[in-house]
């Protein structure tokens, strides 16, 4: 609705954790994934995720990909190695930059921040229809165990962990549809420009 780009950076650690085992890079190389993530050739084509040319868009929505993409996240090259290239997402009109350490580290200036949430029961169960209509099988339980381990872990790390900025809107849409929770982000939006016409 706003004709403003979109960056999803949880595309970048999971490209880079795919990059890491095409080249056989290990997950506790720091220097090795921070040199990868520096040299990602890695371009959004509407939906598509092209890596190295090749549209990887579909693995990189697998478990084990966001489960590689938590784990690095922690490594501080890594995160430095990213920021730079987050960074230059930035362009006119505007940017819907939708990540864990958005708000509080790579945009603290924004002019709006959500700190989008749900229960982790929520989430698993979503995740868990995403998959079904995909035509993947998958226990609803292990799901919310891998989605509650992974909160933990980003929760807890000393680099970048996951948490609301101070100044962020909270948006808990555990019983929300998609429709409902765009609709109050577009309503806080329109809310801020009214206090700070450009």
């Amino acid at each position: 609705e706003t004709g403003y780009h979109l960056l999803d950076s949880g595309a970048l650690y999971r490209a880079t954790g795919l990059a890491a085992r095409l080249d056989g890079v290990d997950a506790a190389d720091e220097a090795g994934l921070a040199r990868l993530a520096g040299m990602l050739d890695l371009r959004f084509d509407g939906h598509r995720v092209l890596l190295r040319g090749q549209d990887v868009t579909a693995e990189l929505r697998l478990e084990s990909s966001g489960a590689m993409a938590s784990r690095i996240s922690s490594l501080p090259a890594v995160r430095d190695a990213l920021q730079a290239l987050q960074l230059s997402f930035r362009r006119v009109p505007g940017l819907v930059a939708d990540g864990r350490d958005m708000g509080t580290v790579i945009f603290p200036g924004a002019t709006l921040k959500v700190f989008l949430t749900a229960s982790a029961a929520e989430r698993a169960e979503r995740r868990h229809k995403q998959l079904i209509s995909k035509g993947i099988q998958s226990k609803l339980a292990d799901l919310r165990a891998d989605l509650e381990a992974r909160d933990v872990r980003d929760s807890s790390r000393a680099a970048a962990p996951l948490k609301p900025a101070k100044d962020a809107r909270l948006l808990d849409n555990s019983h929300l549809g998609v429709e409902q929770s765009l609709a109050q982000v577009l309503a806080w939006w329109q809310e801020l420009q009214v206090f700070n016409p450009q």
